[in-house]
């Protein structure tokens, strides 16, 4: 299956480096995020988004992408990406016109029988001619590549876990054992290798990681959001306060004269990252007051409303 330029998505140049992606994914992950926009188009967006961001903070992706364009992933692995260019280029010169097939990530079909194919493309995806001169097909055939969901819960996107997935196949269910890496991000996608369409060579099936909602935390790419209670001395004098994060238990620090909204960030503490830095944990300060003071509770407030000269509304 074709994808979007990722670039276009992202609104980034080619030569982008890791952060400037980073930085263009997250603004824009969360303008789309189905859980602040609303909007009836945000949800598939956001999955464009995440899509995107999967392709090129993934660097063999990139790499591929760069050298194969939108149909990257059904280019067998071990094509040269310099002969493919050079294959397509000859393809252009050659006048091909109309829609064109896609076998084994070789593009065919919408030639003249009057094209020597053998000699255009020089034999070097080994194709067989029949009679006439005309091509008849690529050897070995590959089969199509498939995608497919798997959806994980933060804690496990963090921890890593294993599925058991079931492949319908011409000769029966399947039963499938996959590992889901700790660190994998929302739109990532797991290879696993021969398990796609049938042919000669079996393509391959690609899982793409769907991170559920999950009713602490908000992700972010590698980085996890997370709402931090206060009670209003706590925000106003300052104190360390225990917080669960997917990792478990850390403590953060919390400076006197926290308003609610603030974000304490702790570094390193979001999810994983196998490659490189791992994301940061953003807890943020939601001031929350007792529900039904006692006496003693609502005499110091009132003491404290008397005395004190802050006004919360003027700025």
């Amino acid at each position: 299956m074709a994808v979007q330029d990722p670039y276009e998505v992202l609104g980034v140049s080619r030569d982008a480096d890791q952060d400037e992606i980073q930085r263009a994914y997250r603004k824009l992950a969360r303008a789309h995020h189905p859980d602040i926009n609303k909007d009836p188009g945000a949800e598939e967006k956001f999955k464009d988004v995440s899509e995107a961001y999967a392709i090129l903070s993934d660097p063999e992706q990139r790499r591929r992408y760069d050298a194969f364009g939108p149909d990257f992933r059904r280019v067998p692995e071990d094509v040269d990406p310099d002969m493919w260019a050079r294959s397509r280029a000859g393809a252009a010169a050659a006048g091909r016109a109309g829609p064109y097939a896609t076998t084994g990530g070789v593009h065919t079909g919408g030639f003249g029988d009057d094209i020597d194919l053998e000699e255009l493309f020089g034999g070097i995806f080994g194709g067989r001619r029949r009679g006439g001169g005309r091509w008849s097909a690529w050897s070995p055939s590959r089969g199509a590549d498939q995608e497919a969901e798997i959806e994980v819960s933060v804690e496990e996107a963090y921890q890593g876990t294993r599925r058991t997935i079931t492949l319908d196949r011409p000769e029966g269910p399947r039963n499938l054992d996959v590992t889901v890496p700790a660190g994998v991000t929302d739109g990532q996608r797991i290879r696993l290798a021969g398990q796609g369409g049938s042919g000669d060579t079996a393509g391959d099936l690609y899982l793409v990681v769907r991170i559920t909602p999950h009713p602490r935390y908000r992700v972010e790419g590698r980085d996890v959001y997370t709402d931090l209670p206060l009670a209003p001395w706590e925000a106003a004098l300052g104190t360390t306060a225990g917080l669960q994060t997917p990792g478990g238990e850390a403590r953060v620090k919390v400076p006197p004269g926290t308003s609610s909204g603030r974000r304490l960030r702790l570094r390193g503490r979001g999810l994983p990252n196998p490659r490189g830095t791992p994301g940061d944990l953003f807890a943020e300060a939601r001031i929350v007051v007792p529900p039904e003071p006692s006496e003693t509770e609502r005499r110091l407030f009132e003491e404290l409303a008397s005395a004190s000269p802050f006004d919360p509304r003027s700025s």
